[in-house]
């Protein structure tokens, strides 16, 4: 997938970001990867809730080993998603019949963003806190839809 396309945000988030931010992500598709990531933060303070952005930067910024704006990108989105899903702001909190998350929206994101930020911490040596991460989304989504198993077998192997 293109990092900038947003088409698998889109399935993953239910929605597409508004006219705004599509063309700043229409215009970070033709810079750099540095200069893109200036775009996608301006469109983080333009528009906070669109989640698509934090995607798109937690994308980017592990792509190009950034791993710590990678997770500052994954933290704010998640607390963006966990606010417009209606669940609580502490992910541990989080139950599984607290939303639907089977279905593409906050709630998916949410969980989806949790994964990543699994990925971002096991990347960072922080073995403890993805395993934490992993218990958490194992809980939500038992059927691993969303395929955490694969960071779970990167854990398992490091």
């Amino acid at each position: 997938m293109n990092l900038f396309t947003g088409e698998e945000a889109n399935e993953l988030f239910g929605g597409d970001a508004s006219p705004t931010i599509r063309h700043l992500i229409e215009q970070a598709r033709q810079v750099s990867r540095q200069e893109g990531a200036a775009l996608l933060w301006t469109a983080v303070l333009i528009s906070p809730g669109d989640l698509p952005v934090y995607y798109l930067l937690y994308k980017l910024h592990a792509s190009l080993g950034e791993l710590e704006p990678a997770l500052d990108a994954a933290t704010k989105g998640l607390a963006v998603a966990a606010q417009q899903a209606g669940l609580p702001s502490d992910w541990t909190r989080v139950n599984p019949g607290d939303a639907d998350f089977s279905h593409p929206g906050p709630a998916r994101f949410w969980l989806f963003t949790l994964k990543a930020m699994a990925f971002l911490r096991l990347r960072q040596g922080q073995a403890n806190i993805s395993r934490q991460l992993l218990a958490q989304i194992q809980r939500l989504d038992p059927e691993d839809q969303l395929g955490a198993s694969v960071v779970a077998t990167l854990l398992q192997g490091s």
